[in-house]
């Protein structure tokens, strides 16, 4: 028996087979959950159909995050087949490509601004108004992905930071909206993983590397070991756990410097002095 037998899990935000979110489908899956899954436009619609299919899924709904209108829709549509959801999942985040290259004030508009903190941001606390009355009394778990550059600046990055700094305080206000209801928000901070979302951000492979020799494990998580932690998250053995962001990371966030850094800069005195 699974960590979420019995359990009904709604997945916004599989995209890919290397998303995050197609491995938290597969972690879900292979816990015993129920899932059904959101799509943006028919040509995504056809492949996550393809993929809803290998988890003996058919509900696949259409939904733009930035449209209530269609956020509204696919709770509507899931009352004709669920009688309540304990699981929402929230993998969602974009920002134009123009406001994720080179310094943040230069690369930054009003409307990239705007457009980042709806999608990604925003969408969680539209999704989660709707799924509220159809998740209260069943111990139920709303969970969003996010990323540590909400924390500390990184090149590149830009205003996704910001926008990401803002879905972690979603979580924690949201948390304290339905607690009393015994629904539980969290977030899993994920170090970088090869995902079609990263593939936008300047100089990736250069992130890699760098999260790799400085985090303690000395490598990169996978999209697996994300969504493990998100099972663990979305189960009954996180019952006490909520308004929290975990890092899955490698450890990345808490070291300000690595053994290897120091090392180099020695290198680079000794040459100066030299």
């Amino acid at each position: 028996m699974g960590l979420l037998s019995g359990k009904k899990a709604l997945i916004v935000g599989v995209a890919s087979k290397l998303s995050i979110a197609y491995a938290i489908a597969e972690a879900f899956h292979r816990e015993g959950a129920e899932l059904a899954f959101t799509y943006q436009g028919e040509k995504l619609g056809e492949r996550v159909k393809k993929m809803a299919a290998q988890w003996n899924s058919d509900i696949c709904i259409p939904c733009n995050v930035s449209s209530d209108e269609e956020i509204a829709n696919v709770f509507s549509e899931l009352k004709e087949k669920w009688d309540g959801i304990d699981i929402l999942v929230h993998s969602v985040g974009f920002a134009p490509g123009e406001e994720l290259d080179g310094d943040y004030l230069t690369a930054t508009s009003r409307e990239g601004f705007r457009i980042a903190h709806d999608i990604s941001a925003y969408s969680f606390v539209a999704l989660a108004k709707e799924a509220r009355p159809m998740m209260q009394d069943r111990n139920g778990a709303m969970l969003t992905l996010t990323y540590h550059g909400s924390q500390q600046t990184l090149p590149n990055y830009n205003v996704m930071g910001l926008a990401k700094a803002s879905l972690e305080a979603a979580v924690r206000y949201m948390a304290g909206s339905v607690g009393a209801e015994g629904i539980r928000v969290n977030s899993v901070s994920a170090g970088p993983i090869r995902t079609l979302a990263a593939s936008g951000i300047k100089n990736f492979r250069k992130m890699l590397k760098k999260n790799a020799d400085r985090a303690p494990l000395k490598r990169n998580i996978t999209a697996e070991e994300v969504a493990n932690t998100a099972v663990f998250l979305c189960s009954d053995m996180a019952s006490g756990v909520t308004a929290q962001n975990i890092y899955v990371d490698g450890g990345f966030n808490t070291c300000a410097m690595s053994a290897e850094d120091m090392e180099d800069n020695d290198t680079k005195d000794n040459d100066a002095k030299a």
